[in-house]
Formats: structure tokens, C-alpha cells, sequence
């Protein structure tokens, strides 16, 4: 598979992600927002350290699992943190 096709398939992907982050990441708790934006800020990393040496669809798809799991931790611990009583 050539470079160019590579690319226009992570980015295809990665605007597919981002679509999604904006439609569904309105009305998610702070866990899922955290999941969306750390998968999709993860692709984009990953997708630009992985071009760099030839593999921008297997560094966009890492990068997603990683930003994606992180987000969800933090996320969840945002949301902990509000809900704690203050006495």
C-alpha cells in the first residue's frame, strides 16, 4: 500500500473521529467526553510521530487506545473529585 493512500486513510479516520467527538461528545459525562478527546488528540499525535517513520495509520490507531484510555481515567477522576462533599 502506498504512503499517500496510508495518509488519506488516517485522515480520513481521524475526521471520522472528530465527527463523533462533536456529535455524541455533547451529552456524555465527563469519563466518555475525556474517552473522545483523548482518543482523538491521541490519533493526532500518534498519526504525526508515526509519519515520521512511515507508519502514520499504526501511530494514529495506538495513539487513539492510549489518548482514549487516558481520557477515560482522567475523565473519571474529574468527575469524582465534583461530586465529593465539601463538609
Amino acid at each position: 500500500m502506498s504512503t499517500k493512500r496510508l495518509h488519506t486513510r488516517a485522515g480520513l479516520g481521524l475526521l471520522a473521529a472528530g465527527l463523533a467527538m462533536a456529535t455524541f461528545g455533547s451529552g456524555c459525562n465527563n469519563a466518555a467526553e475525556g474517552a473522545a478527546s483523548g482518543a482523538a488528540l491521541g490519533a493526532l499525535a500518534g498519526f504525526g510521530l508515526g509519519s515520521l517513520s512511515g507508519n502514520a495509520g499504526k501511530g494514529a490507531a495506538a495513539g487513539a487506545i492510549l489518548g482514549g484510555a487516558s481520557g477515560i481515567v482522567i475523565g473519571d477522576q474529574n468527575e469524582r473529585s465534583g461530586t465529593r462533599v465539601h463538609y
